[in-house]
């Protein structure tokens, strides 16, 4: 069954990224890495991915949130990208129609009831 199987990262906009990034990196231990984000790779997960979770922040004019006017974005790890799409848009949910295959998944957007721009990923199997 297309599921959500994790959270993939969380996106957020900021007037200055990298003296936000700085900051979360300072205070709160956040491994940011300039020009990547961070990543948190949680070993006792199993997923194909080894589940890992990315926290970037982006540039307040950015447009990869467009259409959304939000200030965040969830990336949300999925098992079967296709069979959600298909699962939401017979739900009525807003599907965006850009798609986009990348060497370590696939993409896919929905939006929900308040107009927030979700990013969906499937990870790619490891050989």
């Amino acid at each position: 069954m297309a599921r959500i199987t994790g959270i993939g990262g969380l996106f957020i906009k900021s007037r200055d990224p990298q003296a936000l990034s700085r900051w979360y990196r300072d205070h709160l231990g956040v491994p940011y890495k300039d020009g990547e984000g961070a990543s948190f790779c949680w070993d006792d997960d199993p997923k194909v991915d080894e589940g890992m979770s990315v926290f970037s922040v982006f540039s307040q004019d950015t447009k990869y949130f467009q259409p959304s006017n939000s200030s965040f974005m969830i990336n949300f790890r999925v098992d079967d990208i296709d069979g959600l799409i298909a699962k939401l848009a017979s739900e009525g949910v807003q599907i965006d129609p850009k798609r986009e295959d990348a060497d370590y998944g696939r993409f896919a957007w929905v939006y929900d009831p308040d107009g927030n721009k979700i990013e969906l990923w499937q990870p790619l199997k490891k050989l």
